[in-house]
């Protein structure tokens, strides 16, 4: 058997790829020293790949920013109002045009918006999202992962490339305009594909992987077509080559024999999210065919329990024989962090049930010992896996037998949004177009360090609060001097809008060290569900009350909501994920009742990731958007009907799941409207959402600050789609990661836009 990696983290174990890349933007390093600390990475990878056991070691999973954004490089999809940028830089594979795709671009007399950013599949991964034009003409213009393969033949490693599949990477993608169609488009796109994959096999290359993740959900005649015609070509063109067709994230069902059929020599499934297919799968598979099993969980940090695993591998050798077995992970492992050894305070007992990335090749090498008939590993993993079942740590009555007690008026708020409405801009006052931000501000380096002095003990609690103290004064009367009309405190005492709650949780554990990329060098480090939740005392309201105390303006309570902390976790895979989402809304049904008892009449509960959350497959996804929306309902439902509920959601395809958003019944939702340039606010006009919205009117993911024109512009989208006394004004999305000087001057141009656009509407 071999064994197959389908991807590896890049950031770095210490997220050194993050740090390079943001001193490199900051004009702190070369672009020399950038791509020298990216040759260390993929080299640690490689050498650490090669010294495990492992036969398929993936090359071209490395990217400075995002593999979507690789690809669309490599292929020369180059949206046209990049054109006149790309034209001032002599190499094809430059940087600044990367970067400048990636983030935006406003200096040398450019004001360019970046790509679209939406979540790769249901993960909380970010891709930029290609854009295609009818005019594009498609050219290899930057063979990224020809160079890698090259690099690791330098270091004596035969590696296997990875590429996005060119169906699944123009479904992630937007056709721009009427003209062009996907067949057309997988007409002008395949050329260069075969030319990047002929590349890759002069150079030696002899497996190559392409991730099609899109057979795991539903596809209509016409996609099915383009699979056909895409592989038939590659296969007539490269009739030698060794295709590893790669999917994950779900089932192949119905599309199990348009997979198996396509000319390939290997095809991957993921029997960790799908054990099931499995027996489907072996029934269709041709004879001259390989089979990739994916059993160690490439998702989430529990340790593999060999003797499940096993008992797959073992099926599928009694049917197809152990040469066409390949063992793997189900996905790459770009979605855990690096290595469980770099935990040094991590409580023991729980420990002992995880597995980072290094870890689970590891366990794919032993699952390969076993089935050679190494039983000492398995008795050792059986005994890992019954000390878990049976630990007093996981479960507590007292949580099951609350979440058994909850009824259906626990879910509900006592009057209809209407009546709520009325009182609330009765008790409120606010004007037309009222302006506010998402709720966190810039994370100085300041800030950042008060909070590693306050862990390194270098600093007292008394002071550390009252450093936060000032932060908050300081951030309360920036944002009354701008003339923001809904407040917020800033945020400046939470690492991260997940990690800070599950830090004051029970059944929660969090590492030093695990870090996981989320978008371009935004990393965050998961919290670990590992038994019941519950909150032992209140987790926010001091800090908003004392913020609300410094101002007569209102200032938002900011909560995190119970299916984003479930999404943007490790969760134990021990009870259905819903269960623990619910234990988890019944701890900040607490705070929000704390919240309102302390004065805070804006409470926002924010869930960015619900529609992440959203299976791939349409029949499962009215079971999961009602639990999702029970859970939200029962975490705000406690709060009298002058009390406004916010929330905010990021980057969603709004339309499919637009009745389950209004069932939220908050007062007000907030989501990521600018890049798409509030075409995803067509949803809510179409639908006749009742509520009241923010569609963000700048992109926060980039530095460019937006002029007041472009402001108002989209504002007044906005009013032409939805009634003018639902709609807010905000940023797209927090404001963590940007700096005071834009966040400042972006925040003043919002302002003056909606006073120029509330001016406009009442004349």
């Amino acid at each position: 058997m071999l064994t197959n990696i389908p991807g590896y983290p890049r950031i770095g174990s210490q997220r050194e790829l993050k740090k390079a890349c943001e001193n490199y933007w900051a004009g702190k390093i070369s672009l020399e020293r950038l791509e020298l600390t990216s040759r260390q990475l993929r080299k640690e990878n490689w050498n650490g790949l090669q010294e495990t056991g492992i036969d398929l070691i993936p090359s071209n999973d490395f990217s400075w920013y995002d593999q979507v954004l690789d690809m669309c490089m490599t292929l020369g999809v180059i949206p046209s109002r990049f054109k006149a940028l790309q034209q001032t830089f002599a190499n094809p594979g430059c940087p600044e045009l990367y970067f400048a795709m990636a983030r935006g671009y406003q200096k040398n007399n450019f004001d360019i918006t970046a790509l679209e950013m939406t979540k790769w599949f249901d993960t909380n991964y970010h891709y930029l999202v290609p854009e295609f034009e009818s005019v594009q003409q498609y050219t290899l213009h930057q063979p990224k992962c020809v160079e890698e393969f090259k690099e690791a033949l330098s270091h004596g490693i035969t590696t296997k490339p990875v590429l996005i599949g060119p169906v699944t990477f123009i479904l992630c993608g937007k056709i721009k305009g009427d003209d062009l169609t996907h067949t057309q488009l997988l007409e002008k796109l395949l050329p260069v594909y075969i030319e990047l994959l002929r590349s890759l096999q002069q150079a030696g290359a002899t497996w190559i992987q392409l991730d099609e993740p899109f057979l795991v959900t539903d596809l209509d005649p016409a996609t099915r077509d383009l699979y056909h015609a895409a592989y038939t070509a590659i296969s007539q063109a490269l009739p030698a080559l060794s295709i590893l067709l790669t999917t994950y994230f779900g089932a192949l069902e119905d599309n199990t024999t348009l997979a198996l059929q396509l000319p390939v020599q290997a095809v991957h499934i993921d029997l960790v999210r799908a054990p099931e297919q499995l027996d489907a799968v072996l029934a269709a598979l041709p004879a001259d065919k390989w089979l990739s099993l994916g059993v160690v969980d490439g998702r989430n940090i529990w340790k593999n329990d060999y003797a499940a695993s096993v008992a797959l591998i073992e099926k599928a050798i009694q049917q197809i024989g152990e040469e066409r077995v390949l063992l793997g992970t189900s996905c790459s492992l770009l979605h855990v962090p690096y290595n469980l050894e770099d935990e040094t305070a991590l409580d023991p007992e729980v420990k002992q049930w995880m597995a980072f990335a290094k870890q689970k090749v590891a366990e794919v090498i032993a699952l390969k010992h076993i089935i050679a008939g190494d039983t000492s590993l398995l008795i050792d993993n059986e005994t890992v896996m019954n000390s878990r079942k049976i630990s007093s740590r996981i479960h507590q009555p007292e949580v099951k037998a609350r979440l058994e007690s909850v009824t259906t008026a626990d879910t509900q708020r006592h009057s209809i949004f209407p009546h709520r409405q009325k009182l609330q801009q009765s008790v409120l006052q606010l004007p037309l177009f009222p302006t506010t931000t998402i709720g966190s501000f810039p994370q100085t380096t300041e800030i950042r360090q008060l909070r590693a002095d306050l862990k390194k003990g270098i600093i007292t609690p008394e002071t550390y609060n009252a450093d936060i103290r000032n932060a908050i004064t300081e951030t309360i009367y920036r944002q009354e001097s701008l003339g923001l009309d809904v407040l917020v405190h800033g945020e400046f005492e939470r690492n991260d809008m997940v990690e800070y709650f599950g830090e004051q949780l029970d059944g929660f554990v969090f590492t030093q060290n695990g870090w996981v990329q989320s978008y371009g060098t935004r990393c965050v480090k998961p919290p670990v569900i590992f038994g019941d939740v519950q909150r032992p005392e209140p987790m926010t309201v001091a800090w908003s009350r004392f913020a609300q105390s410094l101002t007569s303006k209102p200032v938002k309570g900011m909560l995190t909501g119970p299916i984003t902390i479930l999404q943007w976790s490790f969760v134990r895979n021990d009870q259905p994920r819903m269960q623990t989402a619910m234990q988890i809304a019944l701890a900040i049904r607490d705070e929000v009742k704390d919240l309102e008892d302390a004065g805070i009449t804006i409470i926002q509960v924010d869930e960015p990731a619900l529609r992440e959350g959203l299976p791939l497959r349409k029949a499962q996804r009215a079971a999961y958007l009602s639990e999702a929306v029970k859970a939200f309902r029962l975490a705000v439902s406690t709060v009298d009907d002058s009390t406004q509920i916010h929330t905010h959601m990021c980057y969603a395809e709004f339309n499919d799941i637009i009745v389950h958003i209004a069932a939220m019944d908050a007062d007000v939702i907030t989501i990521e409207t600018s890049r798409s340039q509030m075409e995803l606010l067509e949803a809510f006009a179409g639908f006749k959402y009742p509520n009241e919205t923010g569609p963000g009117v700048y992109d926060i993911h980039s530095p460019r600050v937006p002029a007041i024109a472009e402001m108002e512009a989209l504002l007044h989208k906005a009013a032409a789609l939805l009634p003018l006394r639902n709609i807010w004004v905000n940023p797209d999305c927090g404001l963590k990661t940007r700096k005071w000087p834009e966040t400042e001057m972006a925040l003043r141009n919002m302002v003056t836009a909606a006073k120029n656009v509330r001016l406009a509407m009442s004349n």
